[in-house]
């Protein structure tokens, strides 16, 4: 828990409860960008796109990526938080609930 508006306890207890801002790694979150857009998240990554090596892919799956690439912008927020490592969420729901 990084920032709970009512309840500082709460942050330093690392509590989870409804609408608090939490801290998550990026790292899952890049990888899946980068494969279902195919496109590079992060400033800091875009350099090394140049050195990689393309992994062989099918026509069908370069047609979907290349039909997506469209749409795959992100915020310079967002793309800050991918260079940083670690991305901001927040909880909607009570932990244990469910439905």
């Amino acid at each position: 828990v990084v920032y709970y508006a009512s309840n500082n306890e709460l942050v330093r207890t690392k509590t989870l409860v409804k609408i608090c801002i939490i801290q998550i790694d990026a790292s899952p979150f890049r990888q899946w960008y980068e494969a279902h857009y195919g496109v590079t998240a992060g400033s800091k990554k875009r350099n090394e796109e140049k050195t990689k090596e393309e992994v062989k892919k099918s026509n069908h799956v370069q047609r979907n990526v290349y039909g997506r690439k469209a749409v795959s912008k992100i915020g310079q927020l967002l793309d800050d938080q991918f260079n940083t490592g670690c991305l901001y969420a927040c909880v909607v729901f009570r932990v244990g609930q469910s439905g």
